[in-house]
Formats: C-alpha cells, structure tokens, sequence
C-alpha cells in the first residue's frame, strides 16, 4: 500500500494515516487525479492542512465529483469561470427554496475550490482575494436578479425618474459592497458588510396594489438577506452584516440616493467616512450605481488636504488601541497590535486626508494604495515594502487559519497540530519558525502604525483629581483624618468606608498585581471616591461598587475604560447607588461597563424587531455548530438588555407593564434562537423530519410559554415555564445518513433546548427552565405532539392545568403548529364547566397553596410579615380570581381567551360585563401595585415579604373580591 503522507511532518503524517482508510475506504477517487495532474500526495497535503477538505471529500463526495468536472482544481478561478457556473446553478431554480438550496451548494463548491488552491499555494493572495470576492458578487447580483424579478410579479414593478437619462423608468436596487468585500480582497471565510440604496422615491406599477418604493425594496432586500444569511440544512452563503448603513441597526433597510446623500451630508460622521473609502457597487444597475458613489465622492474625499482630519484619525487609533487593550486581543491577527487592520489603518488615514488632491488615493485595493504613497512620496520606499510585506503575509496566514475548518476566525491556534497545519500551509518546517516572522512582520507594522499619527496623550490614562483622594487611598493620611475627610463629603458610615478601602488596598489580590495594573488601580480609586461623594449614601453605594473593583482587579482595561470615561464612571455610580442587584450584575460580568457608554441608549431599552436584529447581528460570526461561542454571546445579549430594562426602570423611564413587556421580548428573542440553533444541530447530524409520504417539512416544533412568560410577566430573576409539543408524523423519520425516529428527533431537540438554556457556562445561566406543567409533569414525555397534548388536556388534565392554560400562550417555533395550539387553547378554555364545581375546585386548590406557600403560623398569619405574592389579599388571589372567570365564563364569552396576561384578562371581564368595570379597574390597580412592589424589591435584592401593615386598603379590597366571586 502507497503511503502518500510520507513527505509531511510526522504530527500531521501520523494523522492522515489514521485517517486515511476513513476519508477513503475504496481509495483516492478518480476524480482527484486522472488528467487533472493532482496526484495521491497533493491529496494527502490538502487532507493534512485542512479539516474542511478533509469533511468535505468523506461526506460530499458527489460535489466534489461535479466541482472537478466543472473545471480542474488546478485551474485558476476567474471572475467568467464563476458566473458561467452559477449560470448552471441558477437555471435549475423554480422557487425560493430552491434559490437557497442552489446558492448554498453553489457555496459549497466555490468554497472548496479557493480553500484548496489558497492552502496548497497553488493561488496568490491576490487570486484568493479576487476569486472570493467574485463569488461574493456573482452570489449577491444572481439572488438579486431572481428575487427582484419575484418581487415585481407580486408587488409591481418599482418606478421612478432614471439617475442615469432623467426620465422616468423602473427601478433597480443598489446594493454597496464595504470593507473587504469593497476593496476586492475578501477572506476566504468572510461575513459580508452591505448598504441598500435605490434611486428615487415612487410607487410601483402593474400589481393590483401599489405600494412605496422604498417598501417595495426593503422587502426586497429583507429576502436578499434571508437568501444569502439564513442557515438551512445546506448551511449558509454569507453572514450579512447590515450595521454600516445610516443610523444603523435602528435605520431604515433601504434609502434612497436623496436620503443617502442627505444622510452623509448633514449627519455623516468620521468613521463613516472612514468606510466609504471602500465601499463598491456590487450588485443593481452599475450606471445608476456609479451615480450614487459620484454623489457620495465630496463627502469622502475633500477638495483640500483635510487636516481636520488629524483629529477624528487620532481619536480612531486611540480606540483601536483601547479595544487591543481591553479584549487581550495579542493572538489576533487583525485586531491585534501590528495585526491587518493597524496596516488598513495607516492606508486609509492618507486616502481621507489627501484623497481630495491626490486623486490616485481614490482606489480600494490596499497594496495599490501604499504603492500611490510611494510614488507620491509620502512614505518612504522601506515603509512601504515592510507594510506591503506584512500585509501578505497576515493575509495569507489569515487564510490558513480560516481555510482549516472555513471557519471566521483572525485567532492563532493553540493545538501543537493546528499550529502544525499553519507551518506546513504558510511554508516553515516549524511553527516556531513561522512565528518568529509573524512577530517580526507585527513588531514593525506596530512601529509605523505608531509613527503616522501621534497622539497628544499616548496612555490615554491621565486624569485629574483632588489630592486628597489620592492621598486618602494611598494610604498616607491618617485614620482619624481620613475618616473626617469622608465624614466631610457625606460618606454616612465614615468610619466602615475607611476600613473597607484599607482591607481592599492591603488585600494579597491587590499587593500580587503587576506594576501596570497596581498604577491603573491607583490612578482609578480617587477618581471613584470623588465620583461617590456625589450620590446619596456613599457608604452604601461604595460596599457595592468594591465587589466590581475586585472582579476586575487583575483585567485593569476596565479600570482604564471608566477612567477614560467619565459618563460612564458616573452612570456606573448612581446605577450601584439605586441598585445593589444592579451592581451585583456588573461585578459577575464587567463585560456589561461597555453598556454604560452610552447613557442614551443605556435608557432606551429596544423595542423587541431591534433585539431581534442585535441578536442577529452579534451572532453573525458565530457558526450555529459553535455551540460553546454561541451560549456565551447569548448569556451576555441577555445581561445586557436586561440591564438596560432595570436601568430605565430605576430611571423612571419605563412603567411597571412596559418592564415587564421588556423581558418578556428578550426572553422569547433568546429562545427562538436556541431553538433555531438547537433543530439546525440536529438536522446536520440526522437530516429533517420527513411526512408519511417521505416529503420534508418545517420544524413543527413549538414552545409554549406559562406563567409569568405566558402572560408577559417577566420578573428581572423569573424562571420559564415551558411545555414543548410537536406536530409533526411521529411513525416516520428524518432524511439525513443518520436518520432517526421523528420522535427521537423531536425528544433530542427539546433535550438540546433545556441544555442551552439551563447550563451553568463562565457567563451563568440563560434562564432556569421549568418543566412541571406539562402533561403528566414530570413523569410525562418532554415533548408532546398535539394530538397527544390535546388528548390530556380533554380527558386528563386536573382543573389547575386549565387555570395555567388560561396564561399559556406560543413564544418560539413553527408558526402554524403555534397557531394551531392556540386554536387549542381556545377551544379547551371555552368548554362548558359547571360554575360551582369549579369554584370548589379552585378554592380548594388556592387553600393548599396558602398553607404551602403563605406565612401563616399555628395561632393564624404572621403578625410582622404580608407575602406580596401568597397571603390573604396577595397577587395569587387576584390570578385565582381571573382563572376561574375565565374557565366559567370563555363558553359566553370566547373573547376573553385573546390574551394570556391578567392585565388584559380583567378588562376583558369588565368589558364584557362578567364583573363590573369600576371592580375591574380597581383590582387591575391593585395588582400593578403589588407586582411593582415585587420589582422594585428584586432590584433591592429583597424578597416578597414585607410589614404586615403594607398595603391594607388593596388587601382589604382584594379580599372583599375574593368573597363576593369565589365564597358567595
């Protein structure tokens, strides 16, 4: 047997011959080899650099089979190459289904025809660049083209005046290449950075009703980004990455030229500039797509060599070195100092101050550019060979790192074999000989990324404040003095304060700091105590503040955020004085400071679209089978929104039904993305669930939210009640190599979904997840089908099972088997009850609740004590009250079944007449003062238990409802 690994390191030689009989159990296809000059030891290299080729040759095998005959892989791919073979693609496509299916394998084979060439060295970076960069274009124009063609059939054609001939004429949407994607020099595994514009303000003609351009395109361009983004069974074509357009996340889809060129005229900011400078017309119309870039040029290059420029240029390299600083970012070759965009930086820096005179400066492809600035004599020929040097470099050995596993990543590997691969692909014989260069090519580009543009204050760090804080920390003042020092500046607890600062500053953590990080601390306590000194109770608020300063006491980059931040420092100050919950939440994860930099969106929580549309966005770089990355991001999009929520609360900003509204919104934000994330796992392991007729189909799969989701009452600490059920055919199977039961699938799936969202990870919990409600709680199946669920709840379900039904609603999952619940629901809710059996019912129910739950003693309630939620004239009652209305009343009424919260339940009832108005506004007053009691306490970091004599008009009154409806 032939051994063609024996040329590789040993590390790597040993692998593959492992491998090797798995990838290949009936040998090399002839595929491979044969005339197209690869023989048996190209293909062990390939295999050996790369865990994607390798995946891809055992599991696609047919692909590849059709990728070779389409062209060698030992030929270059060209731009005609690319389009000819989409062409192929695109000819098979009837629907959209069928556009996404042919784009993603389109994908695959493209992918694997640059990974190839770019890891074996058989392609330049310039080649790689230009070649996925194409495939990016040729996928964007190709959808485009089908989806517009879609959209004129349903909603007209758009129609307004031609920026090219001045007459009217149909409309095209433009669609702005930025970033790499601009410049031409795309990475092999790359998200993609869009901006949507069309001509001219209009409506659409030749559909049976008109609608607005600008409708009409953002629609568009919402199922541009659906074809190229949403991951399928297939997988995914591009991440697309939406933010850089005016006003971003919160910012229309799509704009036209006008407003473009309004936007950037009146508003349009420095890094905006900053990344026009690439921007490209990569799909529409190229005429009028030239007109919009014309239109754009002055606000991207000035007339006159713009020293205003210094300034803005100086302010972006100090937080591109803050950032460096902040995240560690050492081992990233981009973001890191001396990595790619450092060189970016010092290319776009001289096209935005002289790109205005020097109109050679007004090109996208870097090494073009740092050639112009030799030939213009703006750096030196030394400068410009070592950047130009290290820029191939980095990018060659960012395609390495990406090309491994196509994965989006700028890291350097840890793994003795990964850093193996890396040598191999970038030519060393040793990773410590490809570092070695790596280091050097970085050490320069640092040094002259440095010398472009000083700053006046390279540290960044300087800060003034009183001596007297600084003494007062240092310890150089005496007890007795520091102590009537605080006394002075309204410390209420003078004496605790200086005892508290003393054993942090003796503490073993703070004497064991590196001298950087014990200068930091220095430089931030004065300017802290000065900050405490201007709220209510420093004391107080300085207990609380301390457990944040020592999470972070060995990561001092946030002590340099807040000390470069002073809004910050003082949002940081009150936010901990209001709330101890609050300043708990920040010293378990001092990720979370960064939401402090902006007070205005810190205060502005967003509506539920724009959380969707932040998720998305953070997990854009993120693959679905990342599932470690994926519950970190998910755990910190969580924390931060919620800190928003209990921000504008303590602020004023937001009412108690709004809070409420909030969390609920992030909660079924974050689960229809684990569900997402948790069916398309599965689907890559054992295809989708097939019907009886061996057809395919949807999720089927539903959450269905109790409790205080269900009814859009969600607490800062509440955990989920949840039921899943499915509807799909449990007798058949899924269609992929592994294929398992429906059943078993569905069973995973909601196993999967627990896992996500109940695992303990170094960010916490998601959510702790209740099970119980479901049919036959806890010994009953973790997922149901509806038919089964319906089948319980009919004959089998316990009168309390109703009365949770009643707060029961669909939060995530398949739409029609969410509307189909939902027709359950309603129909359960309406069936006809004998009134008086279920007030027993209920009331012998609520009667085991109160003695389980309440503070009642031997000789009767706690004296001293009311529970908000459990005692005689508490929140339960009032929910009670509500359900059993409803079970009793649905049959006359089927309206009260719309909603699922017990705000709108009691003016259903009111308004239907089932109990008078003037009780239902009444009751519905007492419940919100209770439930804001319950969150203003939880941000106390207290519980429902408060003074007996809390309250005693609304107790007295609800227990007065309680014996009118339930008693009498």
């Amino acid at each position: 047997m032939s051994e063609p690994w024996r040329g590789l390191p040993k590390l790597l030689a040993d692998e593959v011959a492992e491998i090797w009989p798995v990838v290949f159990p009936d040998g090399v296809p002839e595929f491979l080899l044969g005339a197209s000059g690869i023989s048996e030891a190209d293909v062990a290299q390939a295999v050996a650099r790369s865990v994607f080729l390798r995946r891809s040759l055992q599991s696609h095998g047919a692909w590849v089979d059709s990728l070779c005959q389409s062209r060698p892989l030992t030929e270059r791919t060209t731009r005609d190459f690319i389009r000819q073979r989409w062409d192929e693609f695109v000819q098979q496509v009837d629907d959209e289904s069928q556009l996404h299916r042919a784009l993603r394998q389109f994908r695959f084979e493209l992918q694997f025809r640059i990974i190839w060439r770019d890891l074996m060295r058989w392609a330049d970076l310039a080649e790689t660049m230009a070649a996925a960069s194409d495939f990016a274009d040729v996928c964007i124009q190709g959808a485009l083209e089908w989806l517009h063609e879609e959209c004129c059939q349903q909603f007209g054609t758009p129609w307004g005046i031609n920026p090219v001939t001045g007459k009217e004429g149909a409309q095209s949407l433009i669609v702005l290449g930025m970033g790499k994607l601009g410049g031409h020099e795309l990475n092999v595994s790359s998200d993609i950075d869009l901006i949507f514009a069309f001509p001219d303000k209009g409506e659409t003609r030749g559909a049976k009703r008109s609608i607005e351009n600008q409708q009409f395109f953002v629609r568009l361009g919402q199922r541009l980004i659906q074809a190229l983004d949403q991951i399928t069974a297939d997988g995914f074509v591009f991440r697309v990455d939406m933010r850089l357009r005016p006003y971003g996340q919160s910012g229309a889809l799509a704009l036209s030229f006008g407003a473009l060129e309004t936007y950037y005229q009146d508003q349009g900011r420095d890094w905006e500039r900053y990344a026009m400078v690439k921007a490209r017309v990569v799909a529409g119309d190229p005429s009028m797509g030239q007109v919009l870039m014309d239109s754009l040029k002055p606000f991207v290059y000035r007339k006159y060599i713009d020293f205003s420029a210094f300034e803005s240029l100086r302010s972006m390299k100090s937080m591109i070195r803050r950032e460096v600083r902040r995240k560690g970012l050492e081992n990233n070759i981009k973001l890191g100092s001396g990595g790619i965009r450092e060189i970016e930086f010092v290319t776009q820096a001289f096209q935005l101050i002289r790109g205005g005179r020097d109109r050679e400066l007004q090109q996208r492809e870097l090494l073009t550019i740092l050639g112009e600035l030799e030939a213009l004599e703006l750096l030196p020929s030394v400068v410009v060979n070592e950047l130009a040097a290290a820029y191939t470099f980095l990018r060659n050995l960012e395609h390495a790192i990406q090309g491994i596993e196509d994965k989006q990543t700028q890291l350097l590997p840890d793994s003795e074999l990964e850093r193996a691969r890396i040598a191999l692909i970038m030519g060393f014989k040793s990773w410590s000989d490809c570092k070695s260069v790596l280091d050097d090519h970085r050490r320069r580009v640092a040094i002259h990324f440095e010398d472009i543009i000083a700053t006046d204050d390279e540290e960044g760090d300087r800060v003034d404040f009183a001596e007297e804080w600084q003494e007062l920390w240092m310890g150089e003042m005496d007890k007795a003095t520091a102590v009537q020092w605080l006394g002075e500046k309204a410390f209420e607890e003078p004496e605790a304060s200086y005892e508290a600062l003393t054993t942090l500053r003796s503490s073993r953590t703070l004497q064991n700091l590196q001298t950087q990080g014990r200068q930091r601390l220095n430089r931030f306590m004065p300017v802290l105590l000065d900050a405490l000194a201007q709220v209510e109770a420093p004391s107080q608020t300085l207990t609380r503040v301390l457990q944040l300063v020592e999470a972070i006491l060995r990561r001092t980059a946030y002590m340099v955020l807040l000390l470069e931040n002073p809004g910050a420092r003082m949002q940081l100050v009150r936010l901990c004085s209001e709330s101890p919950w609050i300043a708990s939440q920040l010293a378990e994860t001092p990720l979370l400071l960064d939401e402090l930099l902006n007070a205005e969106s810190l205060y502005k929580p967003p509506a539920k679209a724009e959380l969707e549309d932040d998720l998305r966005q953070q997990l854009l770089r993120i693959p679905f089978e990342d599932l470690e990355e994926q519950m970190e991001t998910l755990r910190h999009f969580k924390k931060a929104h919620i800190l928003r929520v209990a921000a504008s609360e303590i602020r004023g900003t937001l009412p108690l039904m709004k809070v409420s509204d909030y969390l609920t919104w992030i909660a079924e934000v974050v689960l229809e993305h684990v569900v997402n994330v948790a069916f398309a796992n599965l689907v890559s392991r054992h295809g989708r669930p097939t019907r009886s007729d061996g057809s395919t189909c949807d999720s089927n799969f539903a959450v269905i939210g109790y409790g205080k989701l269900g009814g859009i009452e969600l607490g800062y600490t509440s955990d989920l009640d949840l039921v899943f059920i499915h509807d799909g055919d449990p007798e058949a199977s899924t269609d992929g190599e592994k294929s398992i039961d429906n059943a078993v699938f569905f069973t995973r799936l909601g196993q999967r979904i627990v896992h996500i969202l109940n695992t303990q990870t170094p960010a916490g919990q998601l959510y702790e997840v209740d099970m119980r409600l479901r049919p036959s709680g806890n010994s009953g199946l973790l997922v149901s089908t509806l038919t089964a669920f319906e089948k319980y709840q009919r004959n089998d379900a316990w009168t309390w099972e109703h009365q949770a039904l009643a707060r029961a609603r669909g939060v995530a999952g398949c739409a029609d088997t969410l509307a189909s619940f939902e027709q359950l629901r309603k129909s359960i809710l309406c069936q006809v009850r004998d009134r008086q059996t279920l007030r027993e019912e209920v009331v012998a129910m609520r009667e085991k609740m109160r003695t389980a739950l309440g503070t009642s003693t031997s000789a009767g309630q706690d004296a001293d004590v009311f529970h908000l939620k459990h005692d005689d004239g508490g929140i339960v009652d009032i929910e009670f009250m509500i359900q059993f209305l409803m079970l009793a009343y649905s049959s006359d009424y089927p309206g009260l079944t719309q909603w699922s919260d017990n705000i709108r339940q009691m003016e259903e009832l009111g308004e239907l007449g089932v109990i008078p108005v003037d009780d239902a506004q009444e009751l519905r007053q007492a419940y919100i003062t209770l439930r804001s009691t319950i969150h203003r306490r939880a941000l106390q970091n207290l519980n429902s238990r408060i003074p007996a004599d809390s309250f005693q008009d609304e107790r007295e009154y609800i227990k007065s409802m309680w014996k009118r409806i339930m008693l009498d």
